[in-house]
C-alpha cells in the first residue's frame, strides 16, 4: 500500500493537471456508461454504478455532465457497447502488471497494449500470469491533518470495520474486505471523515524492487497504459525505494 500512495504522488507532481483532468472524464464517463447499461440507471441497486458516482464527483466532475452520461446510456442512443477486458504481463525486472480495460473495439485496445508492454521493457503475458499475485481489496485514503488524533483515526476505522489500517507521513491508508467496503465507508463519512480516493482495487499481495535504470523504464510503461482512453486501471507491484522516489520526484 506504501509504495501504491508513493506512485500517486509522483504522478501527482509529474502529470499536467488540465491533460490529467481531461483523461479522467473521459475514464469515468466511461464507467459510467457501462455500469448503466449492464446495471440500470439506479445507483440504489447498481453498486457498480454508485461507485462510479462517486469517483465522478471526487474528481469534480460537472453533474449535468454524469446527468447526460446516464441519459445517453439508458436510451442508448448512439448503439454503443463496451466489453471489458483484463490484460496481464510482466514489466521490467519482472514486475507484475494488470490492466483494466473499457472498449468499443477489442482489436484496437489489445493492439496498443502489446505494443506499449514491448516497446517499454514489458512483455503481454496470458490471462491468469500474474492475477493471483493480487488481492480485490477495498481502499480509503484520508489525507492528514493537524487537528486528526491518530489514535483517533485508527480507532474509528477499526470500529469501522477496517481489516487494516496504516499510518503515513501525509495520508491514512485504510483496507477493507470487497464487500465491508461500502459500510466502512458511509461509517466514517458519518463521523465527518473525507476521502481523497475511495475505491475497490487491486493490492499486490508482495511488491518487488527495481534498478533505476528498470524503475524509469516502467514508470514510461505505466505512463503510456493510463495515456490509453480505453484503459481504465493499471495495477502493479512495484515498490519505489526512498532514493529513487526523491529521483524520480525532484
Amino acid at each position: 500500500m506504501a509504495g501504491h500512495s508513493k506512485w500517486n504522488n509522483i504522478k501527482r507532481r509529474k502529470e499536467s493537471q488540465d491533460a490529467k483532468k481531461a483523461k479522467i472524464f473521459t475514464k469515468l464517463s466511461k464507467e459510467i456508461y457501462a455500469a448503466v447499461r449492464s446495471g440500470g440507471e439506479d445507483p440504489t441497486t447498481n453498486l457498480r454504478l454508485r461507485m462510479a458516482l462517486t469517483k465522478a464527483r471526487a474528481e469534480n466532475i460537472p453533474s449535468d455532465n454524469i446527468e447526460r452520461t446516464i441519459k445517453k446510456a439508458a436510451g442508448n442512443s448512439e448503439n454503443i457497447q463496451y466489453e471489458e477486458i483484463t490484460y496481464e504481463g510482466y514489466g521490467p525486472g519482472g514486475v507484475a502488471v494488470m490492466v483494466k480495460a473499457l472498449t468499443d473495439n477489442r482489436n484496437r485496445t489489445a493492439a496498443e497494449i502489446r505494443h506499449a508492454f514491448s516497446r517499454n521493457g514489458g512483455n503481454l503475458g496470458e490471462n491468469g500470469c500474474v492475477s493471483f499475485l493480487f488481492d480485490r481489496k477495498g481502499q480509503l485514503i484520508i489525507e492528514r491533518n493537524e487537528e486528526m488524533d491518530e489514535d483517533e483515526v485508527m480507532l474509528d476505522a477499526a470500529e469501522a470495520g477496517a481489516e487494516e489500517i496504516e499510518s503515513e507521513e501525509d495520508i491514512y491508508l485504510i483496507e477493507t474486505e470487497t464487500e465491508d467496503f461500502e459500510d466502512v465507508k458511509n461509517n466514517l463519512e458519518q463521523k465527518g471523515y473525507l476521502f481523497t480516493k475511495a475505491e475497490v482495487t487491486m493490492i499486490p499481495q508482495t511488491t518487488t524492487n527495481l534498478s533505476n535504470e528498470d524503475a524509469e523504464t516502467l514508470i514510461q510503461l505505466i505512463e503510456k497504459l493510463e495515456d490509453n482512453d480505453d484503459v481504465q486501471y493499471v495495477y502493479h507491484n512495484f515498490e519505489m525505494t526512498e532514493e529513487q522516489l526523491h529521483q524520480f520526484v525532484n
